[in-house]
């Protein structure tokens, strides 16, 4: 029943994606970080009583989503197994993103094939950290194409690992962190403080998951017809080209695949940020590329749930 609770939640997400309307844990969880933010920034003031405020913060907000996580399954399987089932689908469906963000780079994708720049700038800016009131075509495509890859890891493995690990409240603890993260897990100076905890176990999280989509993206570009062996070889010779170590994994596996190059200068809350180049420049991005990493994207998906299935199903059975 485990097994078809991961495959049914998989497919759920495949076909509905995020409906705005829908309930879903990730806006709650955002909601307590937003409330317990503004207390801790009421009464720590110094940078060492934001970051000690920041780990508390961190504290409450992933230790309350396995927690509530776990009692809500656990009163559900009281009531009945099959409504214990059911709830698990949702939550796992909840921490899967695989669909929205292939929408959410389709999004982008469409008013740039029109020619509609600044709706697609905006769209951009609705998934992406940097500023994106100047960009060009070729820089909104390199954008899509790297936030496409790094969430790859975020949105689709890393959570699917956790769940592996933990069934579906450890992989909602999983969403907490990856939402903190990206909530306050900034080095612009508003956040470096009070986020650098949730920045650091963020790492700290997707470490594992960021390697395994090395070879999962490899193995999606050789099924997608991409370069496969540059995939291999640029995703492990970029690891090292972010300042995060884990989102070069991903972004220099496709950059290879595709034969780009992603990363450079970006402009952050109106400070320049000059980051390494990831890839090689074999030829100039174009606005395919954005359909030919989503693509890469669900095939890897697919083989991670694959895997750890497989894992699950020979460590304890279905």
């Amino acid at each position: 029943m485990t097994l078809l609770a991961w495959a049914v939640a998989f497919l759920l997400d495949r076909l509905l994606g995020d409906p705005p309307h829908w309930p879903h844990p990730v806006r709650w969880i955002g909601a307590l970080i937003n409330l317990l933010q503004n207390i801790v920034r009421r009464y720590c003031h110094s940078d060492n009583a934001l970051r000690t405020g920041g780990g508390v913060m961190w504290l409450v907000v992933v230790g309350g989503s396995w927690s509530l996580a776990w009692g809500v399954l656990a009163l559900a399987n009281a009531i009945h197994p099959w409504f214990g089932w059911c709830i698990e689908v949702w939550m796992i469906f909840t921490t899967l993103a695989t669909r929205c963000l292939a929408d959410m780079a389709r999004e982008v994708e469409k008013p740039l094939r029109e020619g509609l720049l600044a709706q697609s700038r905006e769209k951009l800016s609705w998934i992406v950290g940097r500023d994106t009131r100047q960009l060009q075509p070729p820089q909104i495509t390199r954008a899509v194409v790297e936030t496409v890859a790094e969430n790859t890891v975020d949105g689709v493995i890393a959570p699917l690992f956790f769940l592996l690990l933990g069934g579906a409240p450890l992989a909602m603890a999983y969403k907490a962190v990856n939402t903190l993260d990206s909530m306050v897990g900034y080095k612009h100076e508003k956040y470096r403080a009070i986020g650098m905890v949730s920045a650091w176990l963020d790492d700290v999280a997707n470490f594992i998951p960021a390697r395994l989509s090395w070879l999962l993206l490899s193995i999606a570009a050789w099924c997608c017809r991409q370069d496969a062996r540059a995939a291999l070889r640029i995703g492990f010779r970029d690891r090292k080209n972010h300042s995060s170590p884990n989102c070069a994994w991903p972004e220099g596996t496709v950059a290879g695949a595709l034969g780009v190059r992603l990363g450079g200068p970006n402009d952050y809350f109106g400070e320049r940020v000059d980051k390494p180049w990831i890839g090689d420049d074999t030829r100039a991005i174009e606005v395919n590329d954005i359909g030919r990493a989503i693509q890469m994207m669900w095939l890897a998906s697919t083989l991670a749930l694959a895997l750890f299935a497989l894992v699950r199903f020979v460590w304890m059975g279905a």
